[in-house]
């Protein structure tokens, strides 16, 4: 593990300990820690694509649906096969693409995995939003969501998640507001229900199957687990005269992300109502 989240890590423990959690719980608690990729043009780290800009798409694919936009670009060769638990293509682009929904405060969108050497071109006609590198960061992820959490099991994880609070506060000074987080839990504005549990449920109605068990922080991902792709904090609809803030989640079975299935994508808005 990298130093970086070795002391992320301590942080959390001296602030769960500072709240009256015992020891062995604090250490219950982190062996749900997982890796993931922060990716945001403000921290320290090499560029591995960029936020924004026109719409990029191979010469060949159709025109998008009108309001669709280009949220970010992966170059997949520049992301260190440690910075996340996905097994990723090796090389090629990933782009994401978003559209916000202020009727009913959702997001549609797509991923699209651009092999390497094929070429992008530009699609006129979309006010995208402004471009910006996206630097990586080492970065460590633990469950904020209450579906996850059994009170059974970890009677102080309401102190446990204000400090898991605590410290995304004080990380959030270094980094842009607007960012990407690359596997890892999703979190969403409520810190209720969990975007990746709820895609899994949608994605086992849709083939009329049963929805199957809840993937446990503190067991080993299964291959038809569902994981975050990406996670873009930061988004905002405009509604009246008010900007309304909010993330879109971009998912998948992790064993569609090794079959390079991209198409298998469900992506989802979280945006905190007026």
């Amino acid at each position: 593990m990298k130093p970086e989240m070795l002391a992320k890590m301590n942080r959390f423990r001296e602030k769960a300990l500072a709240g009256g959690v015992p020891s062995a719980e604090v250490e219950r608690w982190l062996e749900a820690a997982r890796p993931c990729a922060t990716l945001a043009s403000t921290v320290d780290g090499p560029v591995v694509g960029h936020f924004g800009g026109p719409n990029l798409l191979p010469a060949d694919a159709p025109q998008l649906p009108a309001g669709m936009k280009l949220i970010a670009l992966l170059e997949l060769a520049a992301l260190p096969d440690d910075a996340t638990t996905l097994v990723l293509p090796p090389d090629g682009r990933l782009l994401f693409f978003a559209q916000l929904h202020p009727d009913d405060l959702d997001a549609s969108g797509r991923v699209m995995f651009v092999p390497a050497g094929m070429p992008l071109d530009e699609r006129p006609g979309n006010d995208g939003y402004d471009r910006a590198e996206l630097r990586l960061k080492y970065d460590l992820s633990l469950p904020d969501n209450e579906v996850l959490i059994d009170p059974t099991e970890h009677p102080h994880a309401k102190e446990l998640r204000q400090a898991w609070s605590n410290v995304l506060y004080e990380d959030s000074h270094h980094r842009d507001e607007t960012h990407l987080q690359i596997d890892g839990y999703s979190r969403d504005s409520y810190g209720e229900d969990d975007p990746i549990t709820a895609s899994a449920a949608m994605a086992a109605r849709r083939a009329a199957k049963p929805e199957g068990t809840r993937a446990s922080p503190w067991a080993r991902p299964r291959p038809d687990d569902w994981a975050l792709l990406a996670q873009w904090y930061g988004g905002a609809l405009v509604f009246g005269n008010s900007h309304i803030g909010g993330d879109v989640f971009w998912t998948i079975a992790r064993k569609d992300v090794q079959a390079c299935r991209f198409d298998q994508v469900t992506v989802l808005g979280c945006f905190e109502g007026p």
